[in-house]
C-alpha cells in the first residue's frame, strides 16, 4: 500500500475547476473541455495501491483517497462522460446568450456534481463518503434548476426534499454504527470496511435482521438508487432539467448509488428482489410513456435494476457484470438522452405525439439515437451485449432461475420501449410535418463520440481493456468472460426479434397518446394534496376564523358580559349555554395541562 499526505482526490479537480469557471469569463468554455481531461489523466497518474490519510478530532481518522476494487472503472467513466457533457453543453450562441446564462450556472453545477461522485468513489472512509454524497445531492439539484422554468423549480424542489430523506437516513445509520464501534473499542471507527454489512466470501448475509444501521444506510442508499417505491424522483425531475443538464443528471447519482452497494452490501440477497422489482418496473412504466425523456428516464431504473441485481447475487462475475453494466449504461444512456435532448433542442418537442418522421431531416440524430437503442437492447456487436449478459450469466451460474427468467424477460422489454418505442415514434412512424436540421456541431460531436464507443465496446476483443480494470479480473492467462458465443448470439438475437414482432403486433396498443402516469409520485401529487383540500385545509380555515372571531369579539363580549345581566349576555345569546361550557371545559384543561409540564 502507497501511502501519501495531503493528496486530495482527483474529483477536486472538478469542483474547484467548476467553482471557477464563471471567473474566467471567455476562456471558459475551453477550460470546460480541458477539466475532464485532467481529471481522467489524474484517475489514472495515481498509484492503484495509493491511500492518503488526515487525522480528524483528534483520536479520528479520514482518508478521502484510497482505491477500492471498483474504483478505476467507475471513476474512468465518469471523468468521460463529464467531458462529454461539457462537449454537449458547449455554449456556441456565446456567454452573454441566454444559452451562455444558463450555462454559467449549469455546468459548474454538473462539474461539482460530477467531482463530487468521483470523490465518493475514491472514499476510503464513511465520512468521507458521506459529505461528498451530500455534496452531490447539491450539485445535481442545481443541475435541474438551472434551466430556469417553473417546472424545474418545483421538480428540483421534491427532489431536494428527497435526497435530503435519504441523506437523514444515511447519517442517522452511519452515527448508529460508529457509536457502537466505539463502544466496542475499534481504533478507527470511520474507515470503510467496517461497514461493509454484505455477505463475507459471497456466502450469505453478514448482518441481522435486527441491524438498524446497516438497514437506514441501505434505504438511504435506495433513494439515490431510485429503487421503487422511493424512485419517483427520478422520472419526475430528470426530464425538467435542460437538454444537457438531463445527460448529466442521467450518469451520476445512481450509478454511484450502485458503487456503494458494491461495497457495502455484495452478497446481500434482498438486493436480489429489489433489482428484480426495478428491472420490471421500469419497463411498464416506459411502456405507458409519452414523454421521450420521461421513457429514457424510466429506462434508468429499469437498466439500474439489472446492477443492483447483480451486486444482490454477490458472486465475481455478477459484480464485474454490474460494474461493467454500470460503464456501458453510461455511455448508451447519456447517447440515448442527446438524442432526445437534440430534438428537444430543435423542435421544443417532447411528447412523442407531437413528434415523428424526423428522419427526414436529422438522419445523425437518428443514427445516433439508433445506435443507443440497440446498445441498451444488448445487440450483438454493442457494447450493452458484452456487459448486461455478466450478470444473467451470473445467475444462470448460480442456478437462480427466478433472477434469470425475470433478467432475461426484462431485456426483452428493454427493446420494446428503449430500443424500438423511442426512436420509431421519435423519428419514423407518422410524419409530424416538421423539418429541423440535426443540432450544432458540439452536440453532433458529442453524439458521434459516444456513439462510436457504444460500437467500439462491443466489438469482439474490443472490450478486453474494459474487462481488465473491472473489480475481479481474470487471472493471468485465463478469460474472464466470452461473451461471443454461437449459442448466446443466437439466442440474444432471438429475443430480440421476437420483441421486435411483438412491438409492431401490439402497435395500436402501444400507439402514442396524451397521457399523464403516475407512479409513487402519486402521493403527493394526488393523494396529499386531496387530503389537504378535502380534510386538513377546511378544518385549519375554520380553526383560524374561530380565532379570528374570538380576538375580534372578545374585548365586546367581555363588557357586555360585565355590564349586562346573564340573560343578556352575547356570549350566551350567540353561543348557547353548551356551547360556551365546552369552550371553557376546554381552555381549562388546556391550562391544567400546561400547568402539569410546569411542574
Amino acid at each position: 500500500m502507497t501511502e501519501a499526505v495531503g493528496l486530495p482526490p482527483p474529483g477536486v479537480i472538478l469542483i474547484a475547476g467548476g467553482l471557477l469557471l464563471p471567473l474566467l469569463r471567455g476562456a471558459a468554455p475551453a477550460v470546460a473541455l480541458l477539466l475532464p481531461l485532467l481529471t481522467l489523466g489524474a484517475i489514472w497518474a495515481l498509484p492503484h495501491d495509493l491511500s492518503v490519510s488526515m487525522p480528524f478530532m483528534g483520536a479520528l481518522e479520514l482518508t478521502p483517497l484510497a482505491f477500492q476494487a471498483p474504483t478505476l472503472v467507475f471513476a474512468t467513466i465518469f471523468a468521460i462522460m463529464a467531458f462529454a457533457g461539457a462537449l454537449f453543453a458547449h455554449p456556441l450562441q456565446g456567454l452573454q446568450s441566454e444559452q451562455g446564462k444558463r450555462w454559467r450556472v449549469e455546468l459548474p453545477a454538473a462539474f461539482v456534481y460530477a467531482g463530487s461522485a468521483i470523490c465518493v468513489i475514491f472514499a476510503g472512509d464513511i465520512l468521507s463518503l458521506f459529505l461528498f454524497w451530500e455534496l452531490m445531492a447539491i450539485g445535481s439539484t442545481t443541475v435541474v434548476w438551472s434551466a430556469g422554468t417553473k417546472e424545474a423549480g418545483r421538480a428540483g424542489l421534491r427532489y431536494a426534499l428527497v435526497h435530503f430523506v435519504g441523506g437523514v437516513l444515511m447519517m442517522a445509520g452511519i452515527l448508529a454504527k460508529v457509536f457502537a464501534l466505539q463502544s466496542a473499542g475499534v481504533a478507527d471507527p470511520l474507515a470503510l470496511h467496517h461497514f461493509a454489512f454484505g455477505a463475507a466470501g459471497f456466502e450469505g448475509l453478514a448482518w441481522a435482521a435486527g441491524d438498524t444501521a446497516a438497514w437506514l444506510i441501505l434505504l438511504g442508499i435506495l433513494v439515490n438508487a431510485a429503487a421503487p417505491p422511493l424512485g419517483s424522483w427520478l422520472a419526475d425531475a430528470y426530464p425538467e432539467a435542460s437538454e444537457s443538464g438531463t445527460v448529466f443528471l442521467s450518469a451520476f447519482t445512481t450509478k454511484t448509488s450502485v458503487y456503494v452497494l458494491m461495497l457495502l452490501f455484495a452478497g446481500t440477497q434482498l438486493l436480489v428482489y429489489v433489482g428484480l422489482l426495478m428491472a420490471v418496473y421500469g419497463i411498464v412504466y416506459a411502456i405507458l410513456e409519452n414523454d421521450m425523456r420521461r421513457i429514457l428516464a424510466y429506462s434508468i431504473v429499469n437498466q439500474v435494476g439489472f446492477m443492483v441485481t447483480g451486486i444482490g447475487i454477490g458472486t465475481a462475475m455478477a459484480l464485474n457484470g454490474a460494474a461493467a453494466h454500470a460503464f456501458a449504461h453510461i455511455i448508451y444512456k447519456a447517447l440515448l438522452l442527446m438524442s432526445a435532448g437534440s430534438v428537444l433542442y430543435m423542435t421544443g418537442k417532447r411528447k412523442c405525439t407531437d413528434l415523428g418522421g424526423l428522419y427526414h431531416s436529422m438522419p445523425i440524430t437518428m443514427v445516433c439515437g439508433i445506435i443507443g437503442a440497440l446498445a441498451i437492447s444488448s445487440f450483438p456487436f454493442t457494447s450493452g451485449f458484452v456487459t448486461k449478459s455478466m450478470i444473467t450469466q451470473a445467475a444462470a451460474d448460480g442456478h437462480l432461475a427466478l433472477a434469470w427468467f425475470v433478467l432475461t424477460a426484462a431485456s426483452a422489454g428493454v427493446f420494446l420501449h428503449a430500443g424500438i418505442k423511442f426512436p420509431w415514434f421519435v423519428f419514423f412512424q407518422k410524419d409530424s410535418g416538421m423539418r429541423p436540421k440535426d443540432p450544432p456541431w458540439n452536440m453532433r460531436a458529442a453524439m458521434l463520440f459516444f456513439a462510436a464507443l457504444c460500437i467500439i465496446l462491443g466489438l469482439p476483443g474490443a472490450y478486453l481493456p474494459l474487462y481488465e480494470i473491472l473489480p475481479f479480473p481474470a487471472p493471468e492467462g485465463e478469460v474472464l468472460y466470452v461473451p461471443y458465443t454461437v449459442p448466446h448470439v443466437i439466442n440474444q438475437l432471438q429475443l430480440l426479434l421476437f420483441s421486435g414482432l411483438a412491438f409492431f403486433a401490439l402497435l395500436p396498443v402501444l400507439k402514442r397518446t396524451l397521457t399523464i402516469t403516475l407512479d409513487a409520485d402519486w402521493f403527493y401529487r394526488r393523494l396529499f394534496p386531496g387530503i389537504w383540500k378535502h380534510l386538513v385545509r377546511p378544518v385549519v380555515l375554520a380553526f383560524g376564523e374561530f380565532i379570528e372571531f374570538l380576538i375580534g369579539q372578545f374585548p365586546e363580549m367581555a363588557k357586555e358580559t360585565i355590564y349586562s345581566s346573564p340573560q343578556e349576555s352575547r356570549l350566551f345569546r350567540e353561543w348557547g349555554l353548551a356551547a360556551a361550557m365546552v369552550v371553557i371545559t376546554a381552555l381549562l384543561f388546556v391550562f391544567l395541562v400546561l400547568g402539569y409540564l410546569a411542574h
